[in-house]
């Protein structure tokens, strides 16, 4: 039990003590809150639990509040309760228990943060799932980032991961690149042919096709033979995004075809499923899911009139395989922001085969705006004219990818700006942590090389304010982690790995590590250890590097 769980129950325990002793009326408690204080002087931790009470109990806050502080036994490691207006229950922590904690996080080493929020539930998260008709670009390369940082927290805090890539391998977007790639392959082969109206017409395609009349010379010129060239040109572009992704760090448990949702029957059942539940009707021709059954403003078409079936009826098809053919507890999708009004109808579907709506969450990944200093790049996918992901990590590197990426959360649009990426100073967050990193290595390298041998050090010896302003941070790592996995908002790493850095490099600054004083060494190179395990462990939770030197 963390010292964060060990208060809530205290806290809670004191409200059924006194609604038991008449000092609060009877009622439902509201989840027992606890924060960090902006101001260390109010204390580690504080609760708005009175607060809330308040207007409930129809009383005075800071009545409540005193009540309730009188009722909780100090555990061993609060040093002192106390009441501050309007009505916060603030707590203290214990100098020798803060300090004891670097041994904690030296015996933790990599483990350290690990908690067992998911209790081994099963946890499908689907991420990218770009159709394989070209490279990807930047708003592909925020959304793979997000959800391999996410998949990453889940895993520490106890959740089995299913990492996943859906391959949209039907519909009629492949049609389109299908009819594109067998045009460029004539012209690649010197035959006058016309680019479809709706096709795609970046450079890419012309190197794909390039590139397979090469190797296939033209045998593929039939018309009988447009699907064959289709299957290769989509094969090789799937294994270029295999590539592009892992330049950042993210692959995949599984890539998931939609054509198999038609070849292995799960689309057909999951249309008999909504039909036996009344929620598939016919007009003009189309089979429709009737979602104003379920509170949708309209319904929407899963069959269309020619007999197709719509981008929506694969989606249902899909998270039936997902849920209740292969069990997963949860499901996170993480889409672009050009599938924002998919959301509400694809969890009225969910709930319409069955399945509580609550256990598909979606993240919406927002536009990024890419500048060159106050330059703004302006970016055309229909002409081709982009800048790709793989250009992109060519010219800042994976680690200024994913940290800037991360920095903002998914529901926010955020500007990269590649001069700040490349900068090798303070002002680029990424060279500012990783720096921090890197000066931690060198301090344990130097007391190696001087063949000082800390294990003995007494950690008691860091009373200072820099170093327990450090302790303190380096304790919230399991708290943050618990944060991201329930909130699904992974940027919250990216500004506790700030403020660790920071914190790190004011402690540098005040507090000489190797000194004449052999036991305050001994002390504070123990906390330069376990410093280097929390932002190391930051970092690869990050998808991040931490670099030894710089």
């Amino acid at each position: 039990m963390t010292i964060k769980e060990e208060i809530t129950e205290l806290l809670e325990k004191a409200a059924n003590e006194a609604i038991r002793r008449n000092l609060l009326p009877p009622m439902v408690m509201p989840d027992m809150l606890l924060e960090r204080p902006q101001n260390p002087e109010h204390g580690d931790y504080a609760s708005p639990l009175a607060l809330k009470l308040a207007r409930a109990a129809r009383m005075n806050p800071l009545i409540i509040a005193e009540s309730l502080a009188s009722l909780i036994q100090l555990p061993r490691e609060i040093e002192r309760i106390a009441v501050a207006p309007p009505g916060f229950i603030n707590f203290s922590l214990r100098i020798d228990w803060l300090t004891r904690q670097v041994e904690e996080i030296l015996s933790a080493g990599e483990e350290y943060g690990n908690i067992d929020l998911g209790k081994g539930a099963r946890v499908q998260l689907e991420v990218v799932s770009v159709n394989p008709t070209g490279p990807l670009h930047l708003g592909h390369g925020r959304g793979a980032i997000l959800g391999s940082t996410l998949a990453n927290v889940l895993a520490a805090v106890g959740y089995q991961v299913n990492k996943e890539y859906y391959i949209n391998d039907a519909g009629s977007q492949m049609d389109a690149f299908y009819r594109s790639l067998y045009t460029r392959y004539q012209q690649a082969l010197g035959i006058d042919a016309q680019m479809p109206s709706e096709g795609y017409f970046g450079e890419y395609l012309i190197a794909l096709a390039r590139e397979i009349a090469a190797d296939e010379g033209r045998r593929l010129l039939e018309k009988e033979a447009i699907k064959e060239l289709g299957r290769i040109g989509m094969s090789r572009v799937i294994d270029s995004i295999k590539s592009d992704l892992e330049l950042l760090g993210v692959s995949f448990d599984v890539w998931f075809s939609e054509e198999s949702l038609f070849d292995h029957g799960q689309y057909e059942r999951a249309m008999s499923l909504l039909s036996e539940k009344g929620y598939t009707g016919e007009k003009e021709g189309a089979t429709w899911f009737v979602s104003t059954a379920l509170g949708e403003d309209k319904d929407n078409v899963l069959v269309r009139s020619d007999g197709s079936p719509t981008y929506f009826a694969s989606d249902i098809a899909y998270h039936y395989n997902k849920f209740i053919e292969r069990g997963f507890d949860r499901v996170i999708n993480i889409w672009g922001a050009d599938h924002q009004g998919h959301v509400s109808r694809m969890k009225a579907a969910v709930g319409a085969l069955g399945i509580d709506p609550e256990r598909l969450q979606i993240i919406i990944s927002q536009m990024v705006t890419l500048k060159r200093g106050e330059s703004v790049l302006r970016l055309s996918k229909r002409t081709g004219e982009l800048i790709t992901l793989r250009e992109l990590v060519g010219e800042v590197g994976a680690d200024a990818c994913r940290f800037f990426f991360l920095s903002r959360s998914a529901d926010s649009q955020m500007d990269f700006d590649l001069e700040l990426a490349k900068r090798q100073s303070a002002d680029n967050p990424v060279y500012y942590i990783q720096y921090a990193h890197a000066r931690i290595a060198s301090i344990l390298r130097l007391a190696q090389e001087r063949g000082i041998d800390y294990r003995g050090g007494d950690v008691s010896l860091l009373t200072t304010e820099p170093e327990l302003t450090l302790i303190r941070r380096m304790l919230q790592l399991p708290e943050v982690m618990e944060m991201v996995a329930s909130t699904l908002e992974p940027h919250h790493l990216s500004y506790y790995a700030t403020d660790i850095a920071t914190i790190f490099h004011d402690f540098y600054e005040k507090c000489r590590v190797i000194s004449p004083d052999e036991a305050l060494t001994w002390a504070r190179l123990k906390l330069v250890e376990a410093a280097k395990i929390v932002l190391a462990k930051t970092l690869r939770l990050m998808g991040m590097t931490a670099p030894d030197r710089m």
